[in-house]
This record gives C-alpha cells, structure tokens and sequence, in this order.
C-alpha cells in the first residue's frame, strides 16, 4: 500500500500538479520469534535500506512497541559518518509475534547506558592519560622498547550490564576477562591513578568488580590465531618482545551507545613463518548476556591454514566440555576455581560455527602461545567467521558456582543466538 502511495506522489510531481498526499511518517514491522523457546534481549538488527519511511528532518528513529519506546540506536557498520543499521534488543515468548512502529524524532531520547566501550593513552611517560576513540600502533613501539605501558588497561576494554573485557593491544592480542558485581557500567578511570598515569589497579576488589583471569602467554578468552600442521601462529607478541610481528595494528571504537558497542582492528602486515597477512577484527556486545561476539576475517591465506581460537586453561584442572547438541553451534567449555589464585568459581567458554569446526588441540604450557585450549576453524580467504566468547563469575550470579547451572547456561545461550526473528 505504501509503495501504490510513493508512486501516486512522485507521479503527480512529475506532472506538476498541485495533488497532494498525506505525509506518511511511521513504518509498522512485524517481528516474529520463529523458535520454541523464550528470547531476552534478542539483538535486532534492521537495515537502513529495509526501511521504507525515512524521515530525514526529523532525524533520530524511534522504536515503539505498544505504549512503550524500546532503547535503540543507529550505528554505522561500514565505519563511515552515515548510519546504516537500526539496533535494539527486545524480549519474545516461545513463537511470539511483536509489531513494532518506527517513528522519528528531532531529539534523540535518553536511554539507560547498557555497554561502553573505554580505551585511554597517555603521550610521554610523565603525561596523564586522555581517553581516545582511535589508535595506531607501529611495530617498534612495544612497552618494552618505548620504556612504559602507554595503554589504559593495556588497551581497550568494552563491557554490558553483566561481564566485561579486555585486549592487549600492547602486542599480545589476547581477551581477558572483567568480572562483575553490578549491572551499572564501571568508572571511567578504571586502569587510571588519581594522578592520570596508567595504573594496575583493577586487579584488586571494587564495587565494580575486578579482573578476574590470569591470561599468561594464553590467548585469552576468545583471542585467535592461525595453525598449520607444523606450528602455531600468534597474532603478535609477548610482553618479553620488543618488537611485534605486526607492522602496523590500528584500532577505533566504531559504534558505543546504550544498547550496542562495537570495536574494528586492523593488523597490517602481520609476518610470521615467511608469511604475510592483513586481519580485520570485528568485537561486539550487547546487553544482558555474559558474553561478547567476535568476527575475524584475514587476507593472505594459502589454503593450509585453520583458524585457532582460544580458550585460557592456566587454573582449570577439569576436563573440558564439547557440546555439539545445537545444529548451528559447538560449545568448548571449562568451569573451575579457575580466576587468579583459584580463588572463585569460573566457567568460560567459546560457541563457534559447527559448519566450520574442524575439533581441538592443546596449546603447549610453554612458548609464545602456550595453555589454552585451542578450537581449529575451517577458515577461507577474506571469509569472515563469526564465534562468541562467555564467562560467568560466581560474584555476577551464585548460580555460576555450580558447573551444571553454567552448562545451562551457556547451552541456553546458544539456543538464543541460533534463534531467528522474522522481520516483516
């Protein structure tokens, strides 16, 4: 009907006449949870281009469903200054159908701060740390050649109302992991002195929370690599290296809003082997999981190569778990008192696409790239793979003390994400 409405318009303009039509401003889709089971903040994506009302005056869209306007926001996927995608997240019963109106606004509304993403540096040893959205890091300019740690938290960290994280952008490339205590987001100075140095001062207990995870020469929660037959492939350093295998590795804070936060990596030249390959880094979060989503896709690949991704095993004396019961994901899976000290219970895990799984190999418990667990993926030049990281700490929710209640829980998560949600 609205298109029959569009081409009367453009019509009539066309022969100059004076007819006029009833400006449309609202779009009704309708948006149908297509699975069994229920959906807590479902991530809805809605292109630009799926949007037949636009109302360029006014700006700001607005999601309404009902009565109530739903926290949304618009970001811009391909890095430019033009949005291109409209995200919420919205709760669904098993097979429920929501409609929902865009409608549009001069002023965007206030919503509840759901993720941030934070990355600070200072200039010169002696000079305070001012935050940044964008980074360059040259090969030569490592902490141990430049003489200090000029990255606030190492790097750049990003969290929701339930977990957070961090990377090393100082080389190492590895995710570790911030435990949480309360769904507010954590201080702006968290990693930062009260003089503006850089300062290791999250690895003690806060109202916040803390770190809770010791990554050593380990991939993190969630870092990767590469792997042929005959070696592993870090992606950059160990903090004993002064100079990176990448030659240049730039870094911004694409999107940050209430409901979506978004971080891009470029590693440029990364040689390793008589190898050379340009990565590209895609890191995700939204609200109300224990979790975040990465997307990795690499030019340079010669057909030998799998991907690896990492799951840390420093304090986890348990078995690990494979669960393959999705029929779009495989769960890797360990839960111990595995924080620092073995001090709390802590189940982590990675989801990965089965189609691409190709099983599990150990890490060795020395070297440059040492205890983890390590999941090979079927990776294709200039392919971007998809994989998810989680973590529950039992100081977040009691329930993650008990390995069965994570399994659940991260099996439930999966069940989420593979779960798809009709837009119309």
């Amino acid at each position: 009907m609205k298109k029959i409405i569009y081409s009367l318009v453009l019509f009539s303009f066309l022969l100059g006449t004076s007819c006029a039509s009833p400006e449309v401003k609202n779009q009704e889709i309708q948006l149908t949870n297509t699975s069994k089971i229920k959906l807590v903040d479902k991530p809805i994506s809605i292109k630009r281009t799926q949007l037949m009302v636009i109302d360029s005056t006014a700006i700001h869209p607005i999601v309404i469903s009902g009565t109530d306007t739903i926290a949304s926001q618009v970001n811009a996927t391909e890095g430019d200054a033009v949005w291109d995608e409209l995200f919420f997240v919205m709760d669904f019963a098993p097979e429920e159908t929501k409609n929902i109106t865009i409608a549009w606004s001069e002023q965007l509304p206030k919503y509840p701060q759901r993720t941030s993403a934070r990355f600070g540096k200072r200039a010169s040893k002696d000079a305070p740390v001012k935050p940044k959205t964008q980074e360059t890091m040259l090969a030569n300019e490592l902490p141990l050649t430049i003489g200090y740690q000029q990255y606030q938290t190492d790097g750049p960290s990003w969290e929701n109302d339930k977990v957070g994280f961090r990377h090393y952008f100082d080389g190492r490339n590895a995710k570790d992991l911030f435990g949480k205590k309360t769904t507010a987001i954590s201080p702006e100075n968290v990693g930062i002195s009260a003089d503006g140095a850089v300062e290791d001062n999250y690895h003690t207990m806060e109202d916040w929370g803390r770190d809770v995870l010791a990554v050593g020469n380990s991939l993190g929660i969630g870092g990767f690599g590469l792997a042929t037959e005959n070696s592993l492939m870090r992606l950059g350093v160990t903090v004993n290296d002064a100079i990176n295998n990448v030659e240049k590795t730039t870094f911004k804070i694409q999107n940050e809003g209430p409901v979506n936060s978004v971080l891009q990596y470029h590693y440029n030249q990364w040689k390793i082997n008589d190898r050379v390959y340009n990565v590209t880094e895609t890191t995700s979060i939204w609200p109300g999981i224990y979790g975040y989503q990465n997307t990795v896709s690499i030019n340079g690949l010669t057909d030998d190569e799998n991907l690896i991704v990492g799951l840390v095993n420093i304090h986890n004396d348990m078995p690990l778990e494979v669960i393959k019961n999705n029929n779009k994901y495989v769960i890797l899976l360990t839960h111990d008192k595995q924080s620092y000290d073995k001090e709390w219970w802590l189940g982590m895990a990675i989801i990965l696409p089965k189609e691409k799984y190709l099983g599990y190999i150990e890490a060795p418990e020395t070297g440059s790239l040492s205890n983890s667990y390590l999941a090979n993926l079927n990776i294709k030049n200039n392919e971007p793979i998809s994989y998810f990281a989680v973590a529950g700490w039992e100081l977040s929710d009691k329930k993650f003390i008990d390995r069965d209640e994570f399994i659940a829980y991260v099996t439930n998560v999966t069940n989420q994400l593979s779960a798809e949600v009709t837009i119309k």
